[in-house]
């Protein structure tokens, strides 16, 4: 195995691990109780500006997570695809054939 071909799986697993961190913290963030409704609007108001603040922080956070992770992974696979098409193209050995005697050289034998 080539370095270079190394260094693209460590890039692809590096970035399918970031995806799996981003899917694991939205879950757990999906598992968590939000309780911040209450009777008084004034009070709907003044409770749930501090978790909707911090909803909005956690949602862009997973969100670029998971745009890195993509990227990561996008670049992963191409430094791999790339490598393949390179090493069908080197030169294999060809069978040469040796030239063919014209057939007046073979009757005059």
């Amino acid at each position: 195995m080539e370095k270079s071909e190394t260094s693209g799986f460590a890039v692809l697993f590096i970035g399918v691990g970031l995806l799996i961190f981003t899917f694991i913290n939205a879950y757990l963030f999906l598992g968590e109780k939000l309780s911040f409704l209450s009777k008084n609007l004034v009070d709907i108001f003044g409770e749930a500006m501090g978790p909707l603040v911090e909803t909005c922080i956690r949602v862009m956070y997973l969100g670029i997570m998971g745009w890195i992770g993509s990227i990561v992974t996008i670049r992963g696979t191409h430094i791999i695809t790339e490598l393949k098409p390179r090493a069908r193209e080197e030169p294999k050995e060809e069978l040469k054939e040796e030239p063919k005697e014209p057939e007046k050289a073979k009757k005059a034998k």
